[in-house]
């Protein structure tokens, strides 16, 4: 689902704002080239790259997102390369080249074959070289692709300096916004690597207000327990911890644990394998642990199973130990069919709550999240190229910036996973929740379950507006403190009109000590304060 603005009416304005700067730049190509591009964007889904260090698990997790096996996870030159999959009803892999010297042009791009070796999407580059390459687009009609463009990139902390180089310049470039709205950063223990990154990513242009657009995934989740069955839960509390670290939380919007390569093999599972899989769970429990106890014992060969050497490699490869020892104890509980041991798997793998996040966090953000990476793009052109005949650019980007709740909200809540909210641990608690800090839907910004009745939502609802205008309205409420509950009740009332089958109370209209002109509920024209 695409983000929406609440009131609508400043984000509304960024592509008059990017039209108008074209018009101010219409003499310089490459910079018209670039807003251009940035109009496109708008219209384009939201852009969601995922990152992380060697081996820490990306293309597989990508192929989980999009539910088939496109992206390579081996180590051959393509897994170097920056490579986009958006969707499109045509497949297509289209590889564009770098730049042929310092200032050359660059070559066309050129169309590769599409093959498949054992399901799997092959991307073959010839005799082109990781570094010889700017990025792949793979175009695909999946499913998990329309609402997302998903951006595969490189390891950063390589070995090689080159192939880090290429994610670090792509997802955190110096003098302009980056080219992700949003990132999934994946990691396998929290390293001050891992931190830097995704300060960079923070700090783009794109990140400016500080703005939180990154969500952490503890990946490989299954290797924490050493893959016993209940490594997930191991890996859950680790990532409670994480969640909790004040570094870590003012830099990702959240936590998950994930098992990969299960999230992977449940969401492509074969009907081969849910048949080898049903045999091994058939099992005597004492052969079936004896075979899972290493990988080089569930390999070899076994008398009176049909799933020979060859197709338990193929199970391994798939699913792991942890896969398998997984899948067939869900079997011997009662699931007799692959449909629903996919859809369990997947749930336990972690994927379903990143799906949860990914949406509530960035799918529901999308406009915002586009729109505030034009808003800065246009901010540094301002800056850094300045010239006549751009005043009413600067007034009307001044003027988005400090009329969008949207943005206000980013930045409150980048305040409160930061330097925290003048407000008693508590009431942080629920503001940081009801200005979206686990998601935008009415029922995350509540604390209210999935299918909560719209009759229950505008209960909370209506009860949270009350609580928060009093807090406001307090005047024992210091000037900070006061801003950050009005930001707060301008969310509940966005919240109400968001409900079906009512409308939101009216804006509050009482001026609070220190609110900035046109910002939060209290905004007021001067016909307001004279009459109010």
């Amino acid at each position: 689902m695409n983000g929406s603005s609440a009131n609508g009416s400043a984000i509304d304005a960024v592509p008059d704002l990017l039209r108008q700067a074209i018009e101010a730049y219409a003499d310089d190509p490459d910079t018209r080239r670039a807003l251009e591009g940035y109009q496109r964007r708008l219209a384009e889904p939201l852009r969601v790259a995922i990152a992380g260090m060697v081996k820490a698990g990306k293309s597989t997790l990508l192929n989980a997102i999009i539910g088939e096996e496109i992206a390579p996870t081996d180590t051959a030159e393509c897994t170097r390369v920056v490579t986009w999959y958006r969707f499109r009803d045509t497949p297509r892999i289209t590889l564009y080249p770098a730049l042929g010297g310092p200032g050359g042009p660059a070559t066309e791009p050129r169309t590769l074959p599409i093959r498949r070796v054992e399901g799997r999407l092959v991307f073959d580059m010839g005799a082109t070289r990781a570094e010889e390459v700017d990025r792949l687009v793979v175009d695909w009609p999946a499913k998990g692709l329309r609402e997302l463009t998903l951006i595969d990139t490189p390891g950063i902390a390589s070995l090689s300096g080159e192939v880090s180089a290429r994610s670090t310049d792509f997802l955190t470039p110096r003098d302009t916004p980056s080219e992700a709205d949003a990132m999934v950063y994946l990691m396998r223990h929290l390293h001050a690597a891992d931190l830097r990154f995704l300060e960079a990513f923070k700090d783009t242009a794109a990140g400016q207000s500080g703005t939180v657009n990154a969500l952490a995934v503890l990946s490989r989740a299954d290797e924490i327990g050493a893959g016993r069955i209940d490594s997930l839960l191991s890996a859950g509390e680790i990532a409670e911890r994480y969640r909790r670290d004040g570094t870590l939380r003012s830099l990702a919007l959240g936590v998950v644990p994930i098992a990969g390569l299960l999230a992977q093999s449940a969401r492509t599972l074969r009907q081969a394998e849910f048949t080898a899989l049903l045999e091994l769970a058939r099992l005597d429990r004492s052969e079936r642990e004896r075979m899972l106890l290493s990988a080089d014992r569930f390999a070899r060969p076994a008398e009176g199973l049909e799933a020979g050497p060859e197709v338990r490699a193929a199970l391994l490869e798939r699913f792991g130990l942890f896969g398998i020892r997984m899948s067939t104890a869900l079997i011997r509980g009662g699931i007799g069919e692959p449909t629903a041991l996919a859809h369990e798997l997947a749930r336990r793998s972690g994927l379903d709550d990143l799906l949860h996040l990914m949406s509530g966090q960035f799918q529901a953000r999308a406009t915002q999240l586009k729109a505030r990476t034009a808003l800065a793009a246009v901010e540094a052109l301002l800056r850094e190229r300045p010239r006549a005949g751009t005043e009413r650019v600067a007034a009307l980007l001044e003027r988005i910036q400090a009329g969008a709740h949207e943005f206000r909200e980013l930045r409150l809540l980048a305040t409160a996973r930061t330097t925290g909210l003048d407000l008693p641990k508590e009431l942080a608690s629920e503001a940081e929740r009801l200005i979206g800090g686990r998601g935008i839907l009415p029922a995350l910004r509540l604390g209210l379950p999935d299918g909560t009745s719209s009759e229950a939502l505008r209960g909370e609802a209506l009860a949270c507006l009350r609580r928060w205008r009093t807090l406001a309205e307090n005047p024992m409420t210091d000037r900070s403190a006061a801003e950050a509950c009005q930001i707060v009740v301008r969310s509940c009332e966005a919240v109400l009109a968001r409900l079906p089958d009512g409308s939101a109370p009216r804006p509050t209209v009482r001026l609070v000590l220190g609110a900035e002109p046109g910002v939060g509920a209290g905004q007021q024209t001067d016909q307001q304060r004279r009459t109010g």
